[in-house]
C-alpha cells in the first residue's frame, strides 16, 4: 500500500481516498438530523438539553477523530513510508492507551463538572435535567467513541480508507432507527426519552470499534502487534501527541471561537442569532466535506515524508488544498449568490432572512479560504509540524475576541468573521510556503 501512495499520480490517488469519506460525511449527517427530530418530538426542552451538550459532543469527536486521530494516522503513515513496519506496529499499542486515558478524562471530567458548564450555557429546570441524563449517558460510555475513532485513523495511516468508512457508515445506518427506537419507544423497545439517543451513540460507535478491531487484529494484518511490541516507549507516545496534542489544543481553539461569535451575535436579538445560527449551520456542513479530502491529505503526506519525498509532499498538499477550497467556492459562492435558497429552507421570518442573507452575502465568498485552511492544517499533521498551523488558528481567535468585543453592527460582527478565516488562513499558507518539511 504505502508504494502506491508514493508512487501513483496525486490528484487521481487523493480522490480515491477522499471518496469514502465523502459518503461517510451524508450517512453521519443522517444521524445529526435524525436524533434532533426524534428528540424534538418530546418537546422543547429536551431539545434544548440536546443543544447544551452539542458542544462537547463535537469537541468529544473532533478530539478522538481529527485530532488525537490525525497524530495517530500521521505516526503510522510516516512508519509505513520509512519502511518500518514494526515501529507502525508499536504506535497501534501506545495509540490505544492514549485512547484509554483520553477516554477516562472525558468521563470523569464531564461527569464532574458537565452540570456546572450547562448552567454556564443558560441550562436551567428541565432543559438542564434533560441535559445531564444525555450527557452522563453518552460521556459515560466516551471510550468507545474514542476506540473506534482511534482504531480507524490506525487504518487509515496505513492508506486504507475503506474499512473504517464502511464500519461506520454501518454504524451509523443501525444508529438512526435504534435512536428513534429508544427515544420515542417503537413496538416492544421501552420508550427512553432523550437517554435513547444516547445509548444509540454508544451503541453504534462499540459496533464500529469492534469491526475495526477485528480488521487491525486479523491474523494478516501488517498493524496487529505481535508480543515483541507491547513494550512501552516515551518516544512513540511522543510521536503521536506531538500532532495529536497541538492539534487537541486546536480543536478547543475551535469550539471556544464558535462559542465567542454565538455570544458575539446574540447581542443583536433572537433573530439574529436564529439568522446567524442558520447560515453558519451552511459552514459548518462543509467542514466534514474537507475532513474527508484532509484525511486523505494525513496519509499521502505523511506516507511521503516518511520515505523521503519532501517536495511530493508539498505537492499533495497543494493539490489538496486546491481541491478543498474549489468545494468550498462552490458551495459559498452560491449561497452567496441565492442566499434565501439556504435560509428560506429553515423560517420564513423576515428578520431572520435578512440576518441569514447578510451572512451568507458578507462571508460565503471566503469560505474557499476556510476550505484551504481546513486542508492545510491536515497536510500539516501528515508532515509532522503543527506549531505553526495552530498559531494561526490562535490569530483567527484573537481576531474574533478583539473584532467582536468592538463590533458595533451584526454586519461589523460578520466582517470580523472574514478577517479571522482571511487572516488564518494566509498565515496557514505562508507557513507551509517557508517550512522545510
Amino acid at each position: 500500500m504505502a508504494s502506491s501512495l508514493v508512487d501513483a499520480p496525486v490528484l487521481p490517488t487523493l480522490l480515491r481516498l477522499s471518496a469514502p469519506g465523502l459518503v461517510l460525511v451524508a450517512f453521519q449527517s443522517m444521524v445529526s438530523v435524525g436524533d434532533t427530530y426524534f428528540v424534538g418530538r418530546l418537546g422543547t426542552e429536551p431539545l434544548a438539553g440536546l443543544a447544551l451538550v452539542f458542544p462537547l459532543v463535537m469537541l468529544l469527536q473532533m478530539t478522538s477523530s481529527g485530532a488525537m486521530g490525525g497524530g495517530v494516522a500521521s505516526a503510522i503513515a510516516r512508519s509505513l513510508g520509512a519502511g518500518d513496519a514494526a515501529r507502525a506496529r508499536r504506535l497501534v499499542v501506545h495509540a490505544l492507551i492514549i485512547a484509554l486515558g483520553m477516554a477516562a478524562a472525558f468521563t470523569v471530567l464531564i461527569l464532574a463538572f458537565g452540570a456546572s458548564l450547562y448552567r454556564l450555557l443558560g441550562g436551567k429546570g428541565e432543559s438542564l435535567a434533560n441535559a445531564l441524563v444525555y450527557s452522563n449517558m453518552l460521556f459515560g460510555g466516551a471510550i468507545a467513541s474514542w476506540i473506534a475513532n482511534t482504531l480507524a485513523s490506525v487504518l487509515r495511516g496505513n492508506g486504507n480508507m475503506l474499512v473504517p468508512a464502511l464500519a461506520l457508515i454501518t454504524a451509523a445506518a443501525f444508529q438512526v432507527p435504534l435512536s428513534g427506537a429508544l427515544v420515542l419507544g417503537w413496538g416492544w423497545v421501552p420508550r427512553l426519552g432523550i437517554a435513547g439517543a444516547a445509548i444509540a451513540y454508544v451503541a453504534s460507535f462499540s459496533f464500529a470499534a469492534l469491526v475495526m478491531a477485528l480488521a487491525v487484529f486479523r491474523r494478516s494484518s501488517p498493524l496487529r502487534p505481535r508480543s515483541g511490541d507491547l513494550a512501552l516507549e516515551a518516544a512513540l507516545f511522543g510521536d503521536i501527541l506531538r500532532v495529536g496534542g497541538m492539534s487537541v489544543l486546536n480543536s478547543f481553539q475551535t469550539i471556544l471561537t464558535a462559542v465567542a461569535l454565538t455570544g458575539f451575535v446574540g447581542g443583536f436579538g433572537a433573530a439574529a442569532l436564529a439568522g446567524y445560527g442558520v447560515g453558519v449551520r451552511l459552514e459548518l456542513l462543509q467542514i466534514p466535506l474537507v475532513f474527508a479530502v484532509g484525511q486523505a491529505l494525513v496519509v499521502l503526506v505523511g506516507t511521503n515524508i516518511g520515505a523521503g519525498n519532501p517536495a511530493r509532499a508539498k505537492r499533495i498538499a497543494w493539490t489538496g488544498t486546491a481541491v478543498a477550497a474549489a468545494i468550498c467556492l462552490a458551495i459559498g459562492g452560491s449561497a452567496a449568490l441565492f442566499p434565501h435558497a439556504w435560509v428560506g429552507l429553515f423560517s420564513s421570518d423576515p428578520d431572520v432572512l435578512d440576518a441569514g442573507t447578510m451572512y451568507l452575502r458578507i462571508v460565503g465568498p471566503f469560505y474557499s479560504l476556510l476550505g484551504a485552511s481546513i486542508a492545510l492544517y491536515f497536510a500539516s499533521q501528515g508532515a509532522g509540524r503543527m506549531l505553526r498551523p495552530v498559531l494561526s488558528a490562535t490569530v483567527r481567535l484573537g481576531v474574533v475576541l478583539i473584532g467582536g468585543a468592538f463590533a458595533t453592527s451584526l454586519s461589523a460582527i460578520f466582517g470580523v468573521i472574514v478577517a479571522g478565516i482571511g487572516l488564518s488562513a494566509g498565515l496557514m499558507m505562508w507557513f507551509i510556503a517557508r517550512t522545510k518539511w
